[in-house]
């Protein structure tokens, strides 16, 4: 009933309006530039390594043994003949140890697939914070660039008047010295916005990155809700689905330990000749382990690890849900926060032009403008940062829930198809 719940939930998050993600690297390029990521490819070889492991579990590591013992015997009365001795014998495991070392290798080959899985998703998350990144320091730099601009066409305008008589030396002093810090903020920030494109582009090879920053679409809430997408995080969380099957092998191991309290015994077969011949003997070899104690304590020790592991997986499902709701509440919030503080840097644009306006006609002093035009350069960048936060914080939605830069081949709790 809970995964046909969940899956009704998975299956209408396909007919929800999707995020714009325009401005992102295409899905096919992000999917793969993150296998190429080490710890991806380290992840999948681990994964064939623990492949076959399952299988070799399968198959049991009881393997054939043979013995050979040539041999002479000397008689004072009859003389001396050849003799041998061979023997061949293997272990066998009792009914029900092969199913579970099965289940052991199955349980184990899925967590290693799930592992793989989640290392992807811990390098989406690296590339989502990593790009998102590029775009803030992008942005500040091309904002602080217009400051420059802005702070440097009113100062010509100045000096021509100046020129003319018609404004003081001083008040181009003044321009001067703010064109100049201006310029020292504009450096700064393309320098920032180089670095972390360089940065991109070394930890993800193979990215394209472009040289100037696509445009932004606006912040907008999470369509479906919040709860939606938190529940969604959740359903398809590869922590949990590892956790929960570390928890099923290790019960699995429990079990198998249980069983190995009845020691599995070594069945062969036995053949002798003696007296050159004259005597040939054939007989079955059957021997059996006679220790308990060790068993017994191995078992207990194997179903306490089973318990903890149980717990571990409640508790991990535990912060999921608590990373997932707080994930989208900070999608709230910097969309609030976004908007609010867009609607500022809007009036505070109103404003300064209002007051340059007075100061151009002599109505107001040239430190007023110079004090609105800070404050709304303050409040554009401010905007700016507050857009990207925004646009970010839904992206983080948006990967951990899986609905970017994963392969949807996946069943609800992490657990892959087929």
């Amino acid at each position: 009933m809970k995964h046909r719940r969940i899956l009704g939930m998975l299956l209408a998050a396909s007919s929800l309006p999707a995020l714009g993600a325009e401005y992102l690297p295409p899905q096919d390029i992000a999917l793969r530039v993150l296998a190429a990521q080490p710890d991806v490819r380290a992840a999948v070889a681990q994964a064939q390594a623990t492949a076959a492991d399952g299988r070799a579990l399968a198959v049991g590591g009881y393997e054939w043994e043979a013995t050979l013992i040539p041999q002479r015997r000397t008689l004072e009365a009859a003389g001396s003949y050849r003799e041998w001795e061979a023997q061949l014998v293997r272990r066998v495991r009792l009914p029900g140890k092969a199913g579970l070392d099965r289940e052991i290798g199955r349980h184990a080959d899925i967590a290693a697939s799930l592992r793989v899985d989640d290392a992807t998703h811990q390098a989406a998350r690296r590339l989502a914070a990593a790009w998102m990144g590029w775009l803030r320091s992008a942005l500040v730099a091309r904002e602080a660039q217009a400051q420059q601009a802005l702070v440097v066409q009113a100062r010509d305008a100045l000096a021509r008047r100046v020129a003319l008589g018609d404004a003081a030396r001083r008040e181009l002093d003044r321009l001067d010295a703010e064109a100049a810090q201006a310029r020292a903020d504009a450096l700064a920030a393309t320098a920032e916005a180089v670095s972390a494109r360089q940065s991109l582009l070394a930890g993800f090879p193979g990215l394209p990155v472009p040289d100037q920053p696509p445009a932004l679409p606006d912040p907008a809430g999470l369509p479906g809700g919040a709860a939606h997408w938190r529940e969604l995080i959740v359903a398809r969380s590869h922590e949990i689905g590892i956790a929960n099957q570390d928890a099923l092998r290790q019960d699995r191991v429990a079990a198998r330990a249980r069983a190995d309290r009845r020691p599995d015994p070594s069945i062969g077969l036995r053949v002798m000749e003696d007296r050159g011949g004259a005597e040939r003997t054939v007989g079955l070899v059957v021997s059996m382990p006679l220790g308990f104690r060790h068993r017994d304590e191995v078992a207990q020790r194997e179903g306490a690890l089973a318990l903890a592991a149980q717990a571990e997986a409640d508790g991990m499902r535990a912060m999921i849900e608590r990373e997932a709701r707080d994930a989208t509440l900070a999608a709230e919030a910097r969309l609030a926060q976004w908007q609010a503080l867009q609607a500022s840097a809007d009036a505070q644009a109103v404003a300064t032009t209002r007051t340059r306006r007075a100061w151009e006609l002599g109505e107001a002093p040239l430190g007023e403008w110079l004090l609105a035009q800070r404050d709304a350069h303050a409040a554009r960048m401010a905007a700016v940062r507050a857009r990207v936060d925004a646009l970010e914080a839904a992206l983080k939605v948006q990967v951990d829930s899986h609905a970017l830069w994963h392969d949807d081949d996946e069943e609800p709790d992490g657990v892959p198809r087929g």
